[in-house]
């Protein structure tokens, strides 16, 4: 049904030795312009501020999921009774799931309020895309891909498989950011899993003796969240992005005459529906105007790229460690004129070792019992039962500017 190689393409891998490409399908979208634009996107942005080597990009995760999903097909029991049109879906929907990343990955979201998935959609849909016309030679295959990115139940194996609590996608990044920021948190026995799981009447489950392995991925992948995502210098530096984006958009609104070209940008601000312009940005778009912007007569934008450049972010002061009220009373006193709003922010976040769900649904990891019954792994697993109620942590941080 889809055309193979005469030979395999390979990509070398720290993880992985090689990544093999056999299908003519997958080749060609590699080389679009949508996915390359994906080598000048770095995975975690901002952690390499803290984390220095932390320098992958969102092409070189794209490839492992890719090679993930080609693991799976050939290592979990129960994929072979699947068709072959469903294993290129779920190839193909794992290397394009992150294509609608935007400059400096999760950043950008909040500035335009639209996610990647529904970009990366808006991508696979568009006839004006590269990648649209490689999925265009076999009917209905761009609006399969696109059902699993958008999880609307046409395929929910492959769907689970590329997104849920236990999907390809986290078992490429945990490892390979992990291997990139040199944290040992992440470093799970993927292949382990791999070998534990099984498909069962379209779904899948993972057998008893895998638990454990299960169980240290979900805690590496929390450690990974808030020792790593979530360091407090990493969403420094995205706060002052975030308030370089705002008050571009704030002096825009006023008519303020750039000292660079922001059209691509504003284009996409004013409008997040210009898939054109969209794919005009990255982090060398990005990285190139605030260059230009540290020199700008806005004194307001100046201090902010400047900051981003040097390294000069903003300070934290996490409400866990229950400051003295008066410190915080006279830091948001240095904060209330109306250019203050960009100096000082409340930044959140929280998480979960496992999300506990009693309906039968796409997180709900399943455990093949030797019996053959089935339980989920929170009722299975007394760790991950106790995590259920126990992990659950929040994170309330105050980010500040100081001179």
């Amino acid at each position: 049904m889809f055309t193979k190689l005469n030979r395999s393409r390979v990509f070398r891998d720290p993880l992985y030795g090689y990544i093999s490409c056999e299908y003519k399908i997958i080749a060609d979208l590699i080389d679009t312009k949508e996915l390359q634009r994906l080598r000048r996107i770095r995975q975690l942005a901002g952690v390499g501020m803290v984390f220095q080597t932390a320098e992958h990009t969102r092409f070189t995760h794209s490839l492992g999921a890719y090679h993930m999903a080609n693991l799976v097909i050939h290592n979990v029991d129960g994929m072979e009774k699947i068709s072959e049109y469903e294993h290129v879906v779920f190839l193909i929907s794992a290397l394009l799931h992150d294509v609608g990343h935007g400059p400096y990955s999760h950043a950008f979201e909040t500035t335009i309020d639209k996610s990647h998935e529904d970009i990366t959609v808006s991508m696979i849909l568009s006839p004006k895309t590269e990648i649209h016309n490689v999925l265009n030679i076999k009917e209905g295959l761009a609006e399969d891909v696109a059902s699993v990115i958008s999880h609307d139940g046409k395929f929910p194996l492959i769907e689970q498989l590329v997104s849920s609590q236990l999907d390809v996608d986290r078992m490429d990044y945990l490892s390979r950011d992990a291997y990139m920021t040199g944290a040992t948190y992440g470093i799970i026995d993927y292949f382990r899993i791999l070998r534990s799981m099984r498909i069962i009447d379209n779904k899948l489950v993972c057998k008893a003796s895998g638990v454990h392995s299960i169980e240290s991925y979900l805690m590496s992948r929390y450690h990974m969240y808030f020792q790593v995502y979530y360091h407090p210098v990493a969403r420094s530096y995205e706060a002052v992005l975030e308030s370089i984006y705002e008050r571009i958009k704030d002096l825009s609104q006023k008519n303020y005459k750039f000292e660079c070209n922001l059209t691509c940008f504003l284009n996409v601000i004013n409008n997040n529906d210009d898939l054109e312009s969209y794919l005009e940005l990255d982090d060398a778009y990005v990285q190139g105007f605030i260059k230009q912007l540290e020199h700008s007569k806005d004194k307001t934008l100046s201090k902010l790229c400047s900051a981003i450049l040097n390294r000069h972010l903003f300070k934290c002061i996490d409400l866990a460690n229950e400051p003295e009220e008066a410190e915080l009373e006279a830091i948001k006193n240095r904060f209330k004129d109306s250019d203050s709003k960009y100096f000082f922010k409340t930044v959140d976040a929280k998480g979960e070792a496992y999300k506990h769900s009693k309906k039968s649904d796409i997180n709900d990891i399943k455990v093949l019992l030797p019996n053959g019954k089935i339980k989920s792994l929170d009722q299975y697993s007394p760790i991950i039962k106790s995590l259920v109620s126990s992990s659950y942590t929040e994170i309330h941080r105050i980010y500040y500017f100081e001179d």
